[in-house]
């Protein structure tokens, strides 16, 4: 038996490595944020779409730094997000990549996942336009995982993640296009 194991080739042996779960990487979760820099109207605009988006709860985001150029002051809201998890998040994400075309610039990538704007509303499917929105576009931000992350969010006993198991920007990229079929924008010369 253990002959058998020490005659496995390299190849092999990646091959296995690849069948691992603790290795497949999965959609943690999406965030839609729409920033409108304290305006009180744009804020129940950008709440209204979020909420007709997504079809959940809206939460509104605080200034944690005072600015005094942009006459923004701590605890000013200044945008609104939602967060989406599990099913709905990868249905959305799905719709939201149409609405792109399916196309992500290669800078967007980091480690642990990626973003995207969308640059109007009405390109996403199955949402229509409101006269009383208006046109106003929005930014997505997914996070990957893999199996064991909770290890550094949980309560008690928290512990690190090894440098290993962390998704670097070239494996986010390739799960992008191989499982999202997202296609990498070329880079621009001018």
């Amino acid at each position: 038996m253990k002959e058998n194991n020490l005659k496995k080739t390299a190849k092999e042996l990646s091959a296995s490595s690849s069948a691992n779960k603790m290795r497949q990487i999965k959609v943690e979760k999406i965030v839609l944020n729409i920033g409108t820099n304290g305006d009180p109207e744009r804020m129940k605009k950008a709440a209204m779409l979020l909420k007709n988006i997504s079809h959940k709860k809206v939460v509104e985001t605080h200034s944690k730094k005072r600015l005094a150029a942009w006459k923004i002051r701590i605890g000013l809201p200044i945008g609104v997000k939602v967060t989406l998890r599990g099913k709905e998040a990868e249905a959305l994400l799905k719709r939201l990549l149409v609405a792109v075309e399916n196309k992500v610039k290669p800078t967007s990538f980091t480690e642990n996942g990626f973003s995207f704007g969308v640059p109007e509303y009405i390109d996403i499917p199955e949402v229509r336009y409101d006269p009383k929105i208006g046109i106003i576009g929005l930014e997505a931000s997914v996070s990957l995982m893999r199996a064991g992350y909770r290890v550094r969010k949980r309560r008690l006993f928290k512990s690190k993640i090894s440098k290993n198991h962390i998704i670097t920007k070239e494996e986010a990229a390739k799960f992008a296009e191989t499982k999202l079929d997202i296609k990498l924008e070329e880079r621009r010369i001018l």
